[in-house]
């Protein structure tokens, strides 16, 4: 009965497993050309794993079960899409971050990334459509992680949902992202 059920419920929120397979695919295809760097990245820098200092001068990051080499895009785009929180009953995509929001947050990064004072607003632009085309990877692979995870885990969660809502978000925001380009004026 929990079978039938699991089975049902995926059928109904989730796209075929075939198609995911070819969604990964697509995003293969079309992010290989966008030469993001490889970086050591935490992988899940949800809110939560992100704490300021008591005197707010820093962060300090917590939970790196995650951690590993990935693409530099992907990391950010991944802690972007994050601002929207993880319960599937309060996610809400209208927090996800501005473009205004995201630039100042991708220049304070390059800056501190390559230890200097200034950086170019093409270097911000570029970063920025590299964020926002790797956040798809980000919806895509969590989407299918809670999938696995409902089939697997003992936590009291709604993997079902949360994988829906992220795969359905990846659908949403699919075309405007890989539309992005460098032809584009800037903030």
């Amino acid at each position: 009965n929990d079978l039938y059920e699991y089975t049902f419920r995926y059928e109904s929120l989730v796209l075929p497993k075939e198609q995911l397979r070819k969604e990964i695919e697509y995003l293969k295809e079309n992010l290989t050309q966008i030469n993001s760097p490889v970086v050591f990245c935490h992988n899940d820098l949800l809110l939560g794993n992100v704490i300021c200092t008591d005197d707010e001068s820093s962060v300090v990051f917590i939970d790196y079960e995650y951690a590993a080499y990935n693409y530099q895009a992907f990391d950010i785009g991944n802690h972007f899409n994050e601002f929207v929180g993880i319960e599937p009953d309060t996610i809400d995509y209208s927090k996800y971050p501005s473009k205004e929001l995201q630039y100042d947050w991708l220049k304070t990064y390059l800056l501190e990334f390559k230890n200097t004072d200034s950086v170019k607003d093409e270097d911000i632009y570029k970063l920025y459509i590299q964020v926002n085309k790797f956040s798809l990877t980000s919806h895509l692979f969590w989407g299918i992680w809670a999938l696995i995870q409902a089939e697997h885990s003992y936590i009291d969660f709604d993997f079902i949902k949360y994988g829906a809502i992220r795969i359905n978000e990846y659908l949403a925001k699919k075309e405007d992202f890989l539309n992005l380009d460098g032809n584009e004026t800037s903030s």
